[in-house]
């Protein structure tokens, strides 16, 4: 499957490390985590497979889904029921979202204000060894 995000990053205009590091971050499993609804992207995995997640008010269980510019993101109502999820945001009063997402605490709903950038991204990655990878 990395293999196929890396041919999408290829083909889209402008840097294909860039690219495939936005790709990677537009995951809705990872939108989840980054929003602060669950502890680790294992677990965002898991509450979007359970069909805790709706996007633009449809149902999404699948969590390689990628979310677009403009796309809302929420819990069903089964989510806001959700005991562990409950448990989480009592944890976390304010998580710091990225600049590309927006995040209503009271509605538990989220919105894609833009594609994530690589400055967005704080995890250490190096992806142009990733690109000199894939290209052979």
């Amino acid at each position: 499957q990395f293999e196929n995000y890396f041919e999408k990053a290829t083909r889209m205009p402008g840097i294909t490390g860039e690219n495939l590091l936005s790709l990677l971050e537009r995951r809705l499993d990872n939108v989840i985590f980054r929003l602060g609804l669950s502890d680790s992207r294992i677990e965002a995995r898991q509450i979007v497979s359970h069909g805790h997640v709706k996007v633009n008010g449809k149902r999404v269980n699948i969590p390689s889904y990628l979310v677009e510019e403009g796309d809302t993101i929420e819990l069903s109502e089964s989510g806001k029921e959700n005991g562990k999820i409950k448990e989480i945001l009592e944890e976390k009063e304010s998580v710091p979202t990225p600049g590309w997402l927006e995040f209503d605490r009271s509605l538990l709903r989220g919105k894609i204000l833009r594609n994530p950038r690589r400055e967005d991204i704080d995890y250490p990655v190096q992806e142009q060894l990733i690109v000199e990878f894939y290209s052979k």
